[in-house]
């Protein structure tokens, strides 16, 4: 199967992978790679390499292999309007970056003036649901909702270890290794770390220790839930970077079992084209942890 994309202005003297990668997020890089190993890549009719240089009205032909012609990538829209769409994140994909979920939305929405853009995120492997904006004063609007507060994020989280408490609310201070790409917990500020907030209550008891919570979170720091829970010793299972691997083993589970499963808009301020949303509640239902 031969795809061709037809150079627009955005990408004029940019590198060939790059609209590559961005226009079509079924091919990630090492794809891409191989392509141009095999000359399934041309520029205007001629073989080409990983760093040429494209410009507008360039005609770029992509011949895939027979097992990537019927790749199909089904959204699960939980709710959309003329405002927002919110999408079901399935695991291990990204909410923005290249082969994204950002990425296959757009592919989805090509025909609009404006594609739709996340006014959140969750983790690679956190399931859920993901706020998206269908217009620019739509994802101001939201972006200003999400940081003064007045959108609650809900989780479920199946977490090993039965917490003495019904509900508690937790405080701590969060660093974040970039360099990792992993995070620590301290009791106590320290230079470079930020406060952290997580609230849960326990939803359900289980005879194989583990209880079901519900979490929300007053501070959206990366991996803030994660680390928090395994901090004061309730890991989430199947979390490979904070967890325990025994415990995932013993269930399992590859993936941590985490999941975005309610929203509430709790506008308290001026939100313009989207006063209705103020009081709404979107909630998935019959999940499985």
């Amino acid at each position: 199967m031969m795809k061709e994309i037809i150079v627009d202005k955005k990408y004029h003297e940019k590198k060939l992978n790059k609209v590559i990668l961005e226009k079509l997020p079924n091919i990630n890089y090492p794809t891409f790679c191989k392509l141009l190993r095999k000359k399934d890549i041309k520029i205007n009719g001629k073989r080409t390499n990983k760093d040429s240089i494209i410009y507008e009205n360039d005609v770029i032909e992509i011949y895939l292999p027979k097992e990537m012609e019927n790749i199909r990538i089904d959204l699960d829209k939980v709710y959309e309007d003329e405002n927002i769409l919110v999408i079901n994140k399935p695991v291990n994909i990204e909410v923005t970056g290249t082969n994204s979920l950002t990425e296959i939305i757009n592919k989805q929405y090509t025909n609009c003036e404006f594609k739709p853009q996340p006014c959140h995120r969750i983790d690679r492997n956190t399931t859920g649901l993901v706020v998206f904006a269908k217009n620019k004063e739509s994802l101001e609007i939201l972006f200003r909702k999400f940081k003064e507060h007045e959108i609650e994020k809900h989780y479920l989280a199946l977490v090993y270890g039965i917490p003495n408490k019904q509900e508690e609310r937790l405080e701590a201070y969060l660093f974040k290794d970039n360099k990792k790409s992993q995070v620590y917990i301290s009791d106590n500020f320290k230079k470079g770390y930020q406060k952290i907030i997580t609230k849960y209550s326990v939803l359900e008891k289980r005879k194989d220790n583990t209880a079901l919570l519900d979490v929300e979170i007053e501070t959206g720091r990366t991996h803030q839930i994660r680390a928090h829970l395994a901090y004061v010793g309730y890991p989430i299972i199947g979390d490979g970077k904070y967890g325990k691997n025994e415990i995932n083993k013993r269930f399992g589970k590859k993936y941590q079992m985490l999941c975005s499963y309610k929203l509430k808009f709790n506008f308290k301020s001026e939100s313009g084209r989207l006063s209705y949303l103020s009081g709404k509640k979107i909630e998935l239902n019959n999940i499985n942890m």
